[in-house]
């Protein structure tokens, strides 16, 4: 079966036409990214890409949304594009469709990837479990979580949850600092104000506070990228703390979740890979007092698939209309 797969966030909207075959095996085109704010509309974003593909649409989508789904109309946060899943047959031409959060169509994505979509981050090296809970930690914009329980005979289930919103919570004299700092802002610190691409802002001006350095007010994007490169050893700095911080938060996480494996997910943290490996991240995740030994022996992964919105949309649908 063909369809096409869509994963829309704010500022982007990527579009990949799907096949699905008898056995189950999904399989992505190259993906087009367009940006949301050129498109009027959705609609208009979706005829565009016909026009890229030179060829006429399969009746069938999977869409990944970066927002709730529920309801009659849906409205997005960062571009003002509003879809309604019921007009979809009409408007798009596509009678069979899915619409799933973008977070969860990444644990889709977890639950079908192969092994050697993952790359090992710590605990025990091998093949995530194939059976109980997996958690999914990812930062980007934002910090999604979800988990996905498996059967072990190949089934599964997937929850996206709003855990990026859950207390942030130091656990060293800097990261009180942060928090501070952070109080500041905000009435309330959820870990999503520090475990995300606009988290680095706040640790980066902690760091240059404490070291009584002129602020320079620069956004998160320069900032990743000056730390990335090692240009400024104080972003890179914030960086390694960043690390400390996401390990911290992944091991509270499965804590919470009963995980059997980590997944780190997100554009984010696919970037960062180097920085995970040879950071404190390891440590942080481990570190939780009397559990110590139980964090030890959880596998902790990170997916490696250079597009699991695309893919975990069509697997949703796979899921939902071929299962």
């Amino acid at each position: 079966m063909e369809l096409v797969a869509v994963d829309i966030g704010g500022t982007h909207a990527r579009f990949a036409l799907a096949s699905i075959a008898a056995d189950g095996a999904i399989t992505l085109g190259d993906p087009v990214t367009l940006h949301t704010k050129d498109h009027a509309s959705f609609q208009t974003a979706w005829e565009d890409f016909a026009r890229h593909s030179g060829r006429a649409l399969p009746p069938a989508i999977a869409i990944a949304i970066a927002g709730p789904v529920g309801g009659d109309v849906i409205r997005f946060t960062n571009n003002p594009w509003i879809i309604r899943p019921a007009l979809i047959p009409e408007k798009l031409g596509a009678p069979h469709y899915t619409v799933v959060n973008d977070f969860g169509a990444v644990g889709h994505a977890v639950a079908r990837a192969g092994a050697d979509q993952f790359a090992h981050l710590c605990g025990p090296d091998g093949p995530l479990p194939a059976e109980g809970t997996l958690s999914i930690v990812g930062p980007g914009t934002g910090l999604g979580v979800a988990h996905v329980w498996r059967d072990g005979a190949g089934g599964y289930r997937v929850q996206a949850t709003e855990g990026g919103h859950i207390d942030y919570a130091p656990l060293d004299g800097i990261e009180d600092r942060i928090l501070a700092r952070l109080r500041q802002r905000h009435r309330r610190v959820s870990v999503e104000r520090v475990v995300s691409g606009p988290g680095i802002v706040a640790i980066y001006e902690t760091l240059a506070a404490m070291e009584d350095r002129p602020i320079r007010q620069l956004d998160d994007k320069t900032l990743w990228q000056l730390g990335a490169s090692g240009e400024d050893s104080l972003a890179s700095a914030a960086i390694d703390r960043f690390c400390l911080a996401l390990g911290a938060v992944a091991g509270d996480i499965a804590l919470a979740q009963g995980a059997s494996g980590v997944v780190i997910a997100g554009g984010l943290g696919l970037r960062i890979r180097a920085s995970l490996e040879h950071s404190g991240f390891a440590e942080r995740f481990r570190d939780k007092g009397r559990f110590e030994g139980l964090m030890a022996a959880l596998p902790v992964k990170l997916i490696t698939h250079p597009q699991p919105g695309l893919f975990g949309a069509a697997a949703a649908f796979a899921k939902e209309h071929l299962a």
